[in-house]
């Protein structure tokens, strides 16, 4: 560290993990008002973590100072311990709750924070309402971002803010300030929230199920609260509504704020939501062609895919008996995502549009004539060489994780093409399954699939700092002793 951080680095660090800390430990605190509406005595889960979250918080935001300026640096390693941190404190309240294991509570905390989806419950319709909400909430939370949330709400403006946003892999400003950016993308979400509850329950859902529904599927998390899904429901209604929710989470929030200022055309000009119509009607009809999903099914799947939501309207069992093309297809989806900005997860469309023009840029530049300059711009915005860098070096190594942990669950005796979609999903903070997370599935591939929800959330390379800076401070802990 020696080199990277030193100690006034760490007192910064943790003084806005604090401010961090408290936050979560407020959304930990509110699912107690569902459990005393239905008279469920599951308080202790929701209180310890809660409690312990804002103590610690508070302690870190209070006694850490620091007269050193935040960098990007300081803000992914506060991004990446935020998500570790957040999906700790879940897993106490689902170990009291529901007496599973730690590490199975600390799976499925983490895919409900990083709204992966993927449940190691056999059975949610028997959990305790509260629990369920819970799981709903964080989800939502975990949709915006856990530090995008608290920026919204408790930071300052100031470079601080700033720094913490482009952390946490967002780029795009709706408004000149990141703090007001925040808060406009919180309006935002709130707003189409309210109205997708209300389209949910003019559809028939009791106000509780439209809720939870309503916020799993636009924070594009999909972790439902019935055992088949939005299938449960048996409506083609739902079904559409929840398709029309899944593009709206995977859709940037810039594009939705010239949309709700009456620039609706834009929406068709924005070269992702282009992108995004092409794959889902390219996919869609493969699917139909060459596999046994009807008309809507396939729309439903693709868009569930892309989107990153891993909504299902069949259940567990069917999807382990899809042909393979259609799992590599679904698959495809879940590696690409869709937009940058918006509640998904995965690569995202906009690397995707970039290596595809780079490589096109290449071919003609080779073509064209010695000295010739061509112009290189997507959605009427110049690319610099950095950004085709960026996309394809974040790609192989998104890529190559998958790989990685492909290998480990091939050694432990699952199919190829079976572990490609599970490692996918969960990489990409989908949530469709084929079957193989479940409670007693062995720990390491268990293991693997939590580092992939959680460095696929956070776009890898804070999750590569933070785990730097732990070494660095591990050998520094080591050189005091000696």
């Amino acid at each position: 560290m020696i080199g990277y951080l030193r100690k006034k680095d760490f007192y910064l660090i943790f003084k806005n993990l604090g401010i961090v800390m408290e936050g979560v430990g407020v959304v930990m605190l509110i699912p107690l008002i569902v459990a005393l509406i239905y008279g469920e005595n599951n308080y202790g889960g929701f209180l310890i973590s809660g409690i312990l979250s804002l103590s610690i918080g508070y302690i870190f935001r209070r006694f850490f100072q620091a007269k050193v300026n935040l960098r990007l640096k300081h803000g992914m390693i506060i991004a990446g311990f935020a998500w570790l941190w957040a999906a700790l404190m879940g897993s106490i309240c689902l170990m009291y709750s529901t007496d599973i294991s730690f590490l199975n509570a600390y799976f499925e905390s983490m895919s409900a924070w990083t709204g992966s989806g993927l449940s190691i419950y056999l059975d949610v319709e028997i959990l305790p309402k509260s629990v369920l909400f819970l799981r709903s909430l964080e989800q939502w939370v975990g949709g915006l971002g856990v530090v995008i949330v608290v920026i919204g709400i408790l930071i300052r403006p100031g470079t601080t803010a700033s720094r913490l946003y482009k952390a946490e892999a967002r780029e795009e400003k709706i408004k000149p300030s990141i703090t007001n950016t925040v808060k406009t993308i919180w309006w935002i979400y709130l707003f189409y929230t309210v109205l997708g509850i209300i389209l949910y329950v003019l559809a028939g859902m009791s106000l509780f199920d439209a809720i939870n529904n309503c916020f799993t599927i636009l924070s594009t998390g999909g972790m439902s609260i019935k055992n088949n899904n939005i299938g449960a429901y048996n409506s083609n209604i739902i079904t559409i509504i929840t398709i029309v929710l899944m593009v709206i989470g995977g859709t940037s929030f810039l594009v939705h704020y010239k949309a709700l200022k009456g620039r609706v055309l834009d929406v068709f000009k924005d070269i992702q939501f282009q992108a995004m119509i092409i794959i889902v009607s390219i996919f869609s009809i493969l699917l139909l062609i060459y596999s046994h999903f009807t008309s809507l099914n396939s729309v439903f799947y693709v868009v569930s895919a892309l989107s990153c939501t891993g909504a299902s309207i069949l259940p567990v069992s069917t999807q382990a008996g899809w042909t393979d093309f259609s799992k590599v297809i679904l698959a495809a989806c879940m590696i690409i995502g869709m937009a940058a900005g918006s509640t998904t997860g995965a690569i995202k469309l906009i690397r995707i549009v970039t290596l595809v023009k780079g490589i096109y840029w290449e071919i003609i530049k080779i073509l064209s004539p010695e000295g010739s300059v061509l112009p290189r711009k997507i959605g009427g915005k110049t690319v610099q060489d950095a950004e085709i860098k960026e996309a394809g070096s974040y790609t192989f190594l998104y890529l190559f994780i998958i790989f990685i942990t492909w290998l480990v669950f091939m050694a432990y005796g699952y199919g190829g093409i079976d572990s490609f979609f599970e490692i996918s999903s969960a990489q990409g903070n989908v949530g469709l399954s084929v079957g193989i997370t479940s409670p007693t599935m062995p720990k390491i591939p268990e293991i693997f699939l939590i580092f992939g929800m959680w460095v696929g959330r956070i776009e890898i390379i804070p999750a590569l700092v933070l785990l730097k800076g732990g070494f660095d401070l591990f050998k520094r802990f080591n050189r005091s002793k000696a």
